[in-house]
């Protein structure tokens, strides 16, 4: 692997050329905080794909944009003079040994979780007025419950454990059930996800890795079940739903 110093020479090497883009390119000069906003979106989720895949080449590849996202980003900043790279990452120092007492400091942890419980605290003592103020509103729902859960269990809101977490989703579903006006029965819907993710996550699943692995296999085996259809001629869209699912259960030993 790399030395640091060639580590260094390479992102030295990096904003240069964003320099010279940023000067030279059409494209580039044209480039805004907000038009770049929904490109870095993109490459983010490129990224999770990769992530989800374990493909470290890929993996290598998407870090490599994202990264230079962040470095545009840094170079508008510094336009702005308002900020430059340097002060993005002397921000991350500062903030990285703060919130690490434990390594930085003369503070004592037992275990992981005591790291994350005095994360959540340092946050407010950074001015933060609630434990929830980081949770970005562009979340996608599923991230966010995640999110939400793990920030109130950093000052110990939490059941006891997953058969506790459980019983919760057990009652939600209830309330889901008896529920028949439709605006609460969504509202009910909303605790059944809510639920199901808490016990998720405390029994050690990510819910939106999960969910993610089951739409890639549905689209795996919904694509051989077209490719079998066509072998014998058929469109799925004339045969009925006993006739597709033969073709899934099919579909599914391959």
């Amino acid at each position: 692997m790399n030395s640091k110093q060639e580590k260094l020479e390479a992102f030295g090497r990096l904003l240069d050329i964003m320099d010279d883009l940023r000067e030279q390119c059409p494209w580039d000069r044209k480039q805004t905080l907000q038009t770049l906003r929904h490109l870095t979106l993109e490459e983010v989720y490129e990224l999770s794909d990769a992530l989800l895949e374990e493909d470290l080449q890929e993996i290598k590849k998407e870090l490599g944009d994202v990264l230079l996202h962040l470095v545009f980003y840094a170079k508008i900043g510094s336009e702005k003079k308002a900020f430059d790279m340097a002060d993005v990452i002397n921000s991350l120092n500062e903030k990285l040994i703060f919130r690490h007492p434990h390594i930085y400091g003369d503070v004592k942890v037992q275990d992981e979780e005591e790291v994350k419980q005095n994360w959540e605290k340092l946050k407010l003592k950074e001015g933060n007025s609630s434990v929830l103020s980081g949770v970005s509103k562009g979340t996608p729902s599923m991230v966010k419950a995640f999110r939400i859960q793990e920030k109130v269990k950093g000052i110990g809101f939490e059941f006891h454990d997953a058969e506790d977490a459980w019983k919760k989703v057990d009652e939600e579903l209830a309330e889901f059930h008896a529920e028949t006006d439709l605006e609460k029965k969504e509202q009910e819907l909303g605790d059944v996800f809510f639920s199901l993710i808490n016990y998720a996550r405390i029994s050690g699943i990510n819910p939106d890795s999960a969910l993610e692995k089951t739409n890639n296999k549905f689209i795996s085996r919904f694509q051989i079940m077209e490719k079998l259809a066509r072998k014998k001629n058929l469109s799925l869209s004339d045969m009925n739903l006993e006739e597709m699912d033969l073709l899934w259960e099919e579909a599914k030993k391959i």
